[in-house]
């Protein structure tokens, strides 16, 4: 019978954070459910998880929740990497503060939970680090190249954990996510500054941070199956899950890069503005 770990997860307050919150509790695993609000994780406590406030951008906020953790149980054995959002917008559109704060949330913020977690497992030689990735970060598409950058990232820093971490006992699996319903679309950032070259297709925009949910595979699905792969003693080094997940990476390794260009420039609307 598998013994009970102690799980950390950041961006818990709805979504797959939560989802997987509620799947590792299920198992019986020590869940320590994490979100900026703690008010907004209060569902979760009233279930029997342990909350704890964690803004993965404050770096006394993640050494704190860490402390807390080693002081309670003096380990962990595995953390998920969570939090995030998307900013979306044509590249010329956004500005340095807005792709900083992507950066800060999505990599520089999951880095920096991870360094304070991962040498509690390297000194234990055993734990698991799982981040969630996207396809995005495989297959780049109009008005989300911020967003897509940052799983881009989340990819290659994942990759050279796995193996930096492999010599102390840690595994890292990276989750490139495909459509997974959650409220990613409702708490998206959108650019259109007055102005912009794209005002003509600033519907397209809008209804890009939403495109993940149409047909998504349920969060809880999507859960458990994430629970299936990284409880194993011998996890995989990268999972593709969610609707159209295996679709996207095909067309990224299969179809020409001019092809694919034309293909998601009409699927963007960017066609109409092509100058005769």
């Amino acid at each position: 019978m598998l013994q009970p770990r102690v799980v950390l997860i950041t961006g818990c307050s709805s979504g797959i954070g939560a989802a997987l919150a509620q799947e590792f509790h299920r198992r019986g695993h020590r869940v320590y459910a994490t979100a900026r609000r703690v008010e907004s994780i209060q569902r979760l406590a009233d279930d029997g998880l342990r909350v704890l406030s964690l803004d993965v951008t404050d770096a006394t906020s993640v050494a704190a929740a860490a402390a807390s953790v080693r002081a309670e149980q003096g380990q962990i054995d595995l953390l998920v990497n969570n939090a995030g959002y998307g900013l979306f917008g044509a590249g010329v559109d956004l500005d340095a503060t807005a792709l900083r704060r992507q950066f800060e949330t999505n990599v520089i913020g999951l880095m920096e939970v991870t360094r304070a977690f991962a040498l509690m497992m390297c000194s234990r030689r055993q734990g698991c680090i799982v981040n969630l990735g996207s396809v995005s970060g495989v297959l780049t598409t109009p008005f989300a190249g911020a967003y897509c950058a940052t799983k881009a990232a989340v990819h290659a820093l994942s990759d050279a954990l796995r193996m930096e971490l492999a010599p102390f006992g840690v595994h890292v699996v990276t989750v490139q996510a495909g459509g997974v319903t959650s409220r990613f679309g409702d708490s998206a950032n959108i650019h259109m500054p007055e102005g912009s070259l794209y005002s003509s297709v600033a519907s397209v925009i809008a209804a890009r941070a939403k495109m993940s949910q149409r047909d998504a595979t349920p969060s809880s699905e999507f859960a458990a199956r994430v629970a299936d792969a990284t409880l194993r003693p011998n996890p995989p080094p990268v999972l593709r899950l969610g609707h159209n997940s295996l679709r996207m990476v095909a067309m990224r390794r299969w179809i020409p890069v001019r092809r694919l260009d034309r293909i998601l420039m009409q699927r963007f609307g960017l066609d109409q503005l092509l100058v005769d």
